[in-house]
């Protein structure tokens, strides 16, 4: 089970289905209140929250606001009554439980919920390491299903839910990618949204004629080859076949502000929820969670504070300037300053293209300053003094501070402290966006950027009140758009408690001795990160069109290739028939694995046990190691290259992970594959930014190995370190009792296979199952792995051991993470906290240790052309001027080496590569 549980619901389906569910014998109360979509909804989320172990929550809701689809087909949805009026009444209410569970409500006008989860969706899906949940009853949502995206449909009359995997949608829809089923809609129509297809096409038809041909493109290409009636109405509707495809297509590029972490759940409300359970007369439910109840993951309802304060019940002295005797006075304060706190204002979330609208600061808590933008060249140098100042800048989310300020010309020098991070460090498992911190640190609510909008403050405020007339008529919210007195209070507001956040987590740090990491690591590594994605990568799409046409033409010889093996044509992308043909009509194995609903299991696991013995296997995983590789990369990453560079600019992520590892978005860089030679030509594409550019990648090589020899101190395996010997040679050598010039490439394959898997804690089962033997003989190799290398077994018992003693496990450099699950009486959830406990100071310390390095090769770059571009994993990413050639290779090698000095003198060793694409400099 994935550590990332992400469930998104579906809140306008979800009521709508809930209400006439009941229709017939309604929910009320004794007040004659019509309760069922709210009890329908309530049932719902309490049943994820109890049975489906969510980290990750979401609702989203359609707003009144008309969408793209309105406009671009009036008749859209047009055939629909209007709202039953107690449902309608019924929406606030469902509302006011998400509040009380604290669970993300999100809406955006102009933008359906649909589109809302589906931006979600596929953020988390190019994220990896997230399994996803959309909780709808609506068949659209079947389009955004992938790996590790599925759809949670809720049962009817009684019935269980249901999970729709990729593999099961595929098969539901006789398709070969989800994305066809935009393309089933197109030509079928959609009755409930009013999209009125191809006349005289169904369900049945669409599905045989996009099987056929593809898409509505390749059908309209090919209408010679239909006949009768049916070609007449393809020819005659071939637009509204657009059209139709068009409405039906789920937009995923949709500007959600919220981050992943905004959406980690968190203890409800108590007092809340039983007011409302109380009103509503919701009895049943009540008992279910407030009574004496073990269900699994059952909130807790104890609040941090009996009430939050908000910013009428705090005195406090927040101030416009508009004058420049005022400002001049501010920036005397600022320059005096030890220490202050910052915050900007944008009219969007975009780093690159967003328009600076002002700057609060914050010097003493309930105290602050909002600067409006102006004459911007005439404020930037008045404030670049304050901003290249030694004071400590603080702010909330730094990271996107600094970045805004340097598309607008100015380089923040530090030192740093950025809130949202610390209490990363502090409390990983909690969320971490500045209104969850103030209301469980300070005990006060903050004014949300959403209220000054909707008009949910109060209407007796006169500016509040002129903030609620406006209304956001852009999809995501523009501050601009606001009186500037209700802007400066909001943005003061956000400075003055990032400011108090920051003296409440202070102490917090020192108590848990994790304030080095913050202070060498996370901090220093913010404006090296900010410049790494301000510059991009750079990519050739002459070459990202050739691998998708040899990735295309893979794609057709095998699907040819395997259809001879079987001797007739069937989909290749349905499950249930590759299942029947492979166990049923060929019978590779005696006794086939099964899902629970008795289909034959053909996932990527049981598939490939059998590649090494049948050849038609082995087709049937490079054709869908193909097929992903073509829609995953080659037909998205253009879609990435920014206008303003033409380069390439992904997010990266300090502290998402567990073990502190950097991780990467908007597109997802870590994730190309590299241990295939089809996933290493998508490197190719990668390149320099131009003629006197070269690409450098230095590798840390075999660095968690290293750690491991160092933390376990076993004097076998760092004398093979110290030797610089091939430590999987020397492993096979010792594990099979030969000497090291007599380990052939099997025994070498075996013993990396064991040395990694160790790592994470790898079962007899496991390595059984990746090497394709007998889990006696994976046994064997196990436990004289552990013969030859005792101290490393010693490591890992005394490392789990100390993880239920502390509850936690730690880095070199100071770093924690913490495993509640390490005493559970659950065997399997026990087993996955151990392995997690002995993975994280190794995996942990790599991470470390690469930052250091990054901040430090930041520092040394300085004046120089050439530019640090990307971090994967364990390897950095350089555009390598060629007058600097001769001695930066240097220097970034020596800061690698010295980032971190491991015990026992184990050796550090980088591996340097270079050349005119990302391919050839690895």
């Amino acid at each position: 089970m994935a550590e990332t549980r992400l469930f998104l619901l579906d809140g306008m389906a979800l009521v709508y289905r809930a209400h006439f569910a009941f229709i017939r014998n309604p929910i009320t109360n004794s007040q004659g209140m019509n309760t069922s979509a709210i009890y329908g909804f309530t049932n719902t989320l309490l049943t994820i929250i109890e049975k489906e172990d969510p980290t990750h929550l979401a609702v989203a809701f359609d707003t009144s606001a008309p969408t793209s689809r309105h406009i671009l087909y009036p008749e859209y949805k047009a055939q629909r009554e209007a709202m039953p009026e107690e449902l309608a009444a019924a929406i606030p209410e469902v509302k006011k439980v998400c509040a009380a569970f604290k669970i993300p409500v999100l809406v955006i006008d102009g933008f359906e919920a649909d589109d809302i989860i589906g931006t979600v969706a596929r953020r988390a899906e190019e994220a990896g390491g997230i399994e996803t949940f959309m909780v709808t009853p609506d068949k659209d949502f079947a389009q955004l299903v992938a790996p590790h995206t599925a759809m949670w449909k809720p049962g009817r009359q009684g019935s269980d839910h249901e999970v729709l995997t990729y593999e099961k949608i595929l098969e539901n829809w006789e398709i070969e990618d989800p994305k066809q089923v935009i393309d089933i809609l197109g030509l079928w129509g959609d009755a409930s949204d009013n999209i009125p297809g191809v006349p005289g096409i169904g369900e049945k038809t669409a599905k045989k004629l996009i099987a056929q041909y593809g898409s509505v493109e390749g059908l309209l290409e090919n209408t010679e080859k239909l006949k009768g009636k049916q070609k007449e109405n393809v020819i005659n509707f071939s637009d509204q076949a657009r059209l139709s495809k068009e409405l039906a297509t789920i937009i995923t590029d949709v500007p959600v502000k919220e981050t992943f972490d905004d959406f980690k759940l968190e203890e409800p409300d108590g007092k809340t929820l039983k007011r409302l359970f109380e009103t509503w007369e919701f009895r049943t439910l009540t008992k279910r969670l407030f009574g004496n109840t073990t269900a699994k993951n059952q909130p807790t309802i104890d609040p941090v504070f009996e009430s939050l304060k908000t910013l009428e019940d705090i005195p406090h002295d927040y101030h416009l300037i508009q004058s420049e005797n005022a400002l001049d006075s501010l920036v005397k304060d600022l320059l005096a300053a030890d220490a202050f706190c910052f915050d900007v204002e944008t009219n969007s979330l975009d780093r690159f293209t967003s328009k600076l609208l002002g700057i609060a600061f914050s010097l003493k808590s309930c105290e602050a300053f909002y600067l409006p933008i102006t004459d911007w060249p005439a404020l930037r140098e008045k404030l670049l003094p304050v901003f290249e100042s030694s004071a400590l800048k603080i702010g909330h989310n730094l990271k996107f501070d600094l970045a805004i300020m340097l598309s607008h010309g100015v380089q923040v020098i530090g030192p740093f402290f950025d809130t949202m991070l610390a209490h990363t460090l502090v409390a990983p498992e909690q969320k971490h966006s500045m209104d969850s911190l103030s209301e469980n640190l300070l005990g006060y609510s903050p004014i949300k950027l959403v209220d000054l909008f909707s008009g949910e403050r109060d209407e007796a405020d006169d500016l509040f009140a002129a903030a609620a007339k406006k209304k956001a008529s852009k999809g995501e919210l523009d501050p601009s758009e606001l009186p500037i007195e209700i802007l400066a209070e909001y943005a003061a507001e956000d400075a003055d408690v990032t400011l108090q956040l920051y003296h409440k987590l202070i102490p917090e740090l020192k108590a848990l001795n994790v304030l080095p990491v913050m202070e060498n690591i996370e901090s220093p590594l913010l404006p090296v990160l900010v410049a790494m994605e301000n510059e991009g990568i750079s990519m050739d799409q002459s070459v990202l069109d050739e691998v998708g046409r040899v990735l295309t033409g893979k794609i057709e010889t095998l699907s040819k290739e395997i259809e001879e093996s079987v001797g007739r044509s069937f989909n290749l992308n349905s499950p249930k028939q590759l299942g029947e043909i492979l166990f049923g009509e060929m019978k590779l194995v005696e006794k086939p694995k099964k899902t629970k609903t008795g289909q034959f299991k053909t996932d990527e696991q049981t598939l490939a046990s059998l590649a090494s013995k049948h050849s038609i296997v082995a087709n049937i995983l490079s054709y869908r190691e193909a097929s992903k590789l073509k829609s995953t990369y080659v037909d998205a990453l253009p879609n990435h290259r920014a206008k303003h560079s033409h380069r390439v600019h992904t997010h990266l992520h300090q502290l998402v992970t567990s073990t502190g590892r950097l991780a990467s978005s908007d597109p997802n860089l870590q994730n190309i594959p590299v241990r295939s030679e089809m996933g290493r030509e998508l490197r190719r594409a990668f390149i320099p930014r131009g003629l006197d550019y070269t690409l450098m990648a230095a590798d840390y090589s075999q660095i968690e190995l290293r750690v491991m020899a160092a933390l376990s101190g076993d004097p076998a395996m760092i004398k093979a370190f110290k030797n610089d010997l091939d430590i999987h040679t020397a492993t096979a050598a010792r594990v099979f009792s030969i000497e090291t010039d007599e380990v052939v490439p099997e025994m070498r394959r075996t013993a990396k296979m064991v040395n990694f898997g160790i790592i994470y804690g790898i079962s007899a089962f496991g390595l059984s199952q990746r090497l394709g033997i007998p889990r006696g003989e994976a046994s064997e190799i196990i436990q004289t792995y552990f013969e030859q290398y005792p101290a490393i077994h010693q490591f890992m018992m005394d490392t789990t051991e100390s993880a239920r003693e502390k509850g936690y496990t730690q880095t070199i450099s100071g770093r924690r993470r913490y495993f509640k699950d390490i005493k559970s009486g659950n065997a399997s959830i026990r087993s996955n906290a151990e392995r997690a406990a002995i993975n994280s100071p190794i995996q942990g310390t790599a991470a470390d240790m690469i930052k250091l390095a990054m901040v430090n090769i930041h520092k040394i770059m300085q004046g120089h052309k050439s530019r640090m571009i990307l971090q994967v994993h364990d390897e950095l990413l350089f555009d390598l001027h060629q007058d600097e050639q001769d001695e930066l290779p240097t220097q970034i090698l020596e800061a690698m080496e010295a980032a971190i000095c491991l015990p026992n003198e184990v050796p550090i060793k980088i591996d340097l590569g270079f050349g005119d694409n990302w391919l050839q400099a690895h």
